[in-house]
């Protein structure tokens, strides 16, 4: 799978009363035709976001639907990966069965209960979370007759009060069994900001897989007569396993394996700036670990044994669970999550 992400906030519609239903329908139907979805493909989205909105205003009274769209191959190759659409639900009401609620017929609500299984149907990616402190449903759709491969990463990027100018800025890579990853944070929030992790990230679109030591480097000169930032620079090899990180600033990361959990430190400095030079970090033996990665507009002090199975859940749904529970609402905040996996070629 050959694969560049850009970055680009998420949509989020608001769902707190019955008139924004149709809103949120029509908002990704549109997202899925500009995907080059055909009218039955597009058919599924509509029914799928209709059961998903109205299910947030049965059982939580409000919530959020959090969309975006899914690239597809960057080779060209029409027989691989299509471009798709993302949808998840997010609310914090009182959660709900799973595993109950997945077969047609149940229903804690006397409906006729066939929300989740519908989804399930229409969905190529599906899976869902939820507790006391709430629920977190994912769809992914492709069209039916396009090649599925999943990507198995969750993004998340929001900037403060909505500004259409973000100050966290990401780019991921990925060709055959190497993935690529960067986030910058320019400093402060709003168009100053904005410029400088976008000349940053112009930098890291040259050359991708450079060494990390390197790309930081291109990185620094690049961001040069902006405000700076802080830059974080992950590379993986699936083949390996091996993984190698090299951070400047307050990117916070994360490696989470079955038996623990192991923070990657970054080191002082404004990298467009001044900061002192430091080689990267090599970690072995990575592969079916997570990485999480999140700007400092996420508190730091989450844990997510504190949500039993959420490690087993997809990368998508934990880092909209994260960004529910401890975003601290006064700076832009991004949170990636990435499965590090054996990638297929």
């Amino acid at each position: 799978m050959d694969v560049n992400l850009h970055s680009h906030l998420t949509q989020v519609l608001s769902i707190e009363d019955i008139s924004q239903v149709g809103h949120a329908r029509r908002t990704v139907q549109r997202l899925a035709e500009q995907a080059g979805f055909d009218e039955a493909d597009c058919g599924r989205v509509a029914l799928v976001v209709t059961e998903l909105a109205s299910n947030i205003l049965k059982h939580a009274q409000s919530g959020e639907l959090h969309v975006r769209a899914l690239p597809g191959d960057a080779s060209g190759d029409a027989s691989r990966s299509a471009p798709g659409v993302e949808i998840i639900a997010i609310d914090r009401g009182k959660g709900f069965d799973v595993q109950n609620c997945m077969a047609d017929g149940f229903s804690t609500r006397g409906t006729q209960g066939i929300g989740l299984g519908a989804v399930l149907r229409q969905a190529q990616v599906f899976d869902v979370h939820s507790d006391a402190r709430g629920s977190v449903l994912l769809a992914r759709f492709f069209p039916r007759k396009a090649t599925v491969k999943d990507l198995r990463m969750g993004i998340t990027q929001h900037s403060l009060h909505d500004d259409p100018a973000c100050g966290d800025v990401w780019e991921v890579a990925v060709k055959g069994q190497q993935m690529s990853i960067m986030m910058i944070d320019g400093l402060g929030h709003g168009p100053e900001a904005e410029a400088a992790g976008m000349a940053g990230a112009r930098a890291f679109i040259r050359t991708p897989f450079a060494d990390p030591g390197v790309l930081l480097e291109d990185l620094h000169v690049d961001m040069q007569g902006s405000r700076g930032g802080a830059a974080a620079l992950v590379r993986f090899d699936g083949a390996t396993g091996k993984l190698r990180f090299i951070g400047i600033g307050n990117i916070g990361a994360t490696l989470i394996g079955d038996e623990k959990t192991r923070g990657i430190p970054s080191h002082p400095g404004i990298v467009g700036l001044q900061y002192r030079k430091i080689p990267p970090m090599d970690y072995d033996d990575c592969t079916g670990q997570l990485l999480i990665m999140f700007s400092d507009g996420l508190q730091s002090r989450w844990n997510l044994r504190d949500y039993p199975g959420l490690v087993y859940r997809h990368p998508a749904i934990i880092a909209a669970v994260l960004h529910r529970d401890y975003c601290r609402g006064r700076d832009d905040v991004t949170v990636l999550v990435m499965a590090l996996e054996t990638l297929d070629d």
